[in-house]
């Protein structure tokens, strides 16, 4: 049975004037249907870049990407993909906005412009599907952001530092809420972030990157006793502080070799 999500020995590099800039070296790893999977590393180590090869913005120099046991070739309407910040249109109302997608696709029918109003029901954004962006609080904005690539119904979301524009409190609210929805609706995710707590919190395993050019340093499983705890239940249980410090001496540790 082949997994979701398969990536054989990846390779890149970035070219310039300047010569090559080696970013990512043999990278191999799969996700499970409905897994949650969290990717850290330094700065600089090829974290987004194997998103944009993952979604197909990118293609490797070696190596290949699977979903369902096919090759990734171009954009994938199997993928959604959510960046850094929101990127809703002022000019747009927020449900205008969250329907951009299917705009583009052509499928503004009926059917999905009401399975769009259901999702703005069940998280809490239908009184504000008139308003403008700017009305809405850091965290309902990102909410709107999610419910945009929702409503497109891709199998799996990659998620690029999604709340890293957001205020501490209020992206500890937000890492929660967003994790939550994502599981609710059994979606495969791949989260990059800088944030080990975050990744620990919401992950089921975190992917630890070495330094450039990224290779994969280890995986680490994440399993906590009570498994259907929140990313915010997560940080009271006893199991977080370990792995946080699992994850942080493998990634401070620079004496594995990786050849």
């Amino acid at each position: 049975m082949n997994s979701k999500l398969e990536v054989q020995g990846l390779s890149y590099s970035y070219h310039s004037m300047d010569g090559e800039t080696e970013a990512l070296s043999n990278i191999s790893f799969q996700v499970e249907e409905g897994e949650f999977l969290a990717v850290v590393g330094p700065s600089g180590c090829g974290k987004s870049t194997l998103l944009s090869i993952l979604c197909g913005l990118l293609v490797p120099e070696e190596g290949s990407v699977l979903i369902d046991g096919e090759p990734v070739k171009g954009g994938s309407p199997k993928i959604g993909y959510m960046l850094q910040r929101d990127h809703l249109f002022e000019w747009r109302d927020v449900f205008s906005n969250a329907c951009l997608g299917l705009e583009i696709r052509g499928q503004m029918d009926r059917e999905h412009r009401e399975k769009a109003e259901r999702l703005f029901k069940t998280y809490g954004l239908l009184p504000f599907k008139n308003k403008k962006p700017s009305e809405l609080s850091g965290g309902m904005r990102q909410r709107a952001a999610l419910i945009r690539t929702l409503a497109l119904d891709p199998d799996i979301l990659l998620l690029d530092e999604p709340f890293s524009a957001l205020d501490y409190q209020t992206r500890l609210a937000v890492c929660d809420d967003i994790s939550s929805i994502i599981r609710e609706n059994r979606k495969t995710a791949v989260l990059v972030t800088h944030d080990l707590a975050e990744a620990v919190s919401a992950a089921d395993r975190v992917l630890i990157l070495t330094r450039r050019p990224g290779r994969i340093k280890t995986v680490l499983p994440i399993t906590f006793a009570e498994p259907s705890l929140s990313p915010l239940e997560r940080r009271s249980a006893p199991e977080f502080s370990g792995y946080f410090n699992q994850v942080w001496k493998t990634l401070e540790n620079r004496e594995v070799s990786h050849e």
